[in-house]
């Protein structure tokens, strides 16, 4: 399994960027793929989900209100608009992808309110990294 990120660079404040995940290698025919980043004081803090067969999405921390995921053009991509970027969003941005055995009835939910179950199943990208100037 392979994901890929892309679209970052260098922003100014207030400024736009449109991230991409594209997976590979994965057998299964739905699964979930969630965006993450580092944050201070905790190993990572989760974003925006969205499954693939359904489009459902799921929005937590850092992206709530200024961020978009969907699918992107191709079957197994997925696009994260950023709006009204921030210097505090600067970071790298990872995207990872599982299966939904194990996720419960709400699986975009599950993959940040449990965490560490999503963590250690899950394929992870090398990430992209945004950087919001002042």
């Amino acid at each position: 399994v392979q994901l890929v990120e892309s679209g970052g660079g260098l922003v100014q404040t207030g400024g736009s960027l449109s991230l991409s995940c594209v997976v590979s290698g994965f057998d299964f025919e739905d699964y979930v793929i969630g965006w993450f980043r580092p944050a201070p004081g905790k190993e990572r803090e989760g974003g925006a989900c969205i499954r693939r067969s359904t489009g459902g999405t799921f929005y937590h921390d850092f992206a709530k209100g200024r961020f978009t995921i969907s699918r992107g053009d191709s079957t197994h991509a997925v696009k994260l608009q950023m709006n009204s970027l921030r210097p505090e969003d600067t970071a790298v941005y990872h995207c990872a992808a599982a299966d939904l055995d194990g996720l419960g009835s709400n699986p975009c939910a599950s993959i940040y309110w449990h965490g560490s179950y999503f963590y250690t199943v899950a394929s992870w990208g090398q990430g992209t990294q945004v950087t919001v100037s002042a």
